[in-house]
């Protein structure tokens, strides 16, 4: 069976999702999730507030805090929003707080969505073999944007990727992606002066297909949702 796919923006989008949601961040936050759970850690929550987040460090001993506003790293934090620091870092066995100024936000705010999933180049093709398995009558995909506020070219070509696939189009996904290096959005990673964009992160971010597995959020109503590792 085909879904009903329903493509929408933001934090409103999310709010109006239904179905199974698959909130996109491409650039970075979802990427980062994503390396974040490869690389071990135990529990991955995504949250809205930064102080809450540093808060729940100085409480739990050992957590460890991911976070950006504007792109840059929150003050105390101990990285920034960067799948290149992420990779260098030793996150085994760790408990992870993840705050941003899009993806996390989506997540919280899609409250009618029947589940909801992050979504990213890096496991694309593992959303859509999730959601075939799942076979929902609709597929929400929110596009969160630049800082949840205007559209983006990798957010875009993300929702396309996912919505092709599957209407069982075909596509060369991963040299659409390549073109990503000349959207207005990836000046960032190419700036000099932009140390908190490393060069580095554009690449880890549109490597399609690197990860067979989903994030699907659980515990949406409790106090401290996390992100499950599904291996699809």
């Amino acid at each position: 069976m085909i879904p009903t796919v329903v493509i929408l923006d933001h934090v409103a989008g999310a709010r109006e999702a239904r179905g199974l949601v698959v909130v996109i961040d491409v650039f970075r936050a979802f990427t980062v999730a994503c390396h974040v759970v490869a690389a071990g850690a135990a529990r991955l929550h995504p949250l809205t507030d930064p102080r809450r987040a540093l808060a729940l460090c100085v409480e739990h001993a050992g957590w460890l805090a991911i976070g950006e506003r504007h792109g840059r790293r929150l003050p105390g934090f101990d990285f920034g929003n960067s799948p290149s620091e992420i990779c260098g870092a030793d996150l085994h066995g760790r408990t992870v707080v993840h705050t941003t100024h899009a993806g996390t936000e989506g997540l919280m705010h899609a409250g009618l969505a029947d589940e909801v999933l992050t979504g990213s180049l890096v496991n694309a093709a593992a959303i859509c073999r999730y959601i075939r398995r799942r076979q929902p009558s609709q597929v929400s995909l929110v596009r969160m944007g630049q800082e949840a506020r205007e559209r983006c070219a990798e957010d875009d070509l993300c929702a396309d990727i996912i919505a092709a696939r599957l209407a069982g189009n075909s596509l060369d996904a991963a040299a659409l992606a390549a073109e990503l290096r000349y959207a207005p959005s990836a000046c960032r990673f190419l700036d000099p002066e932009a140390d908190w964009a490393p060069e580095a992160d554009l690449g880890y971010c549109i490597e399609v297909d690197r990860f067979d597995f989903v994030l699907r959020l659980e515990d949406r109503d409790g106090e401290l949702p996390w992100l499950a590792r599904i291996d699809v």
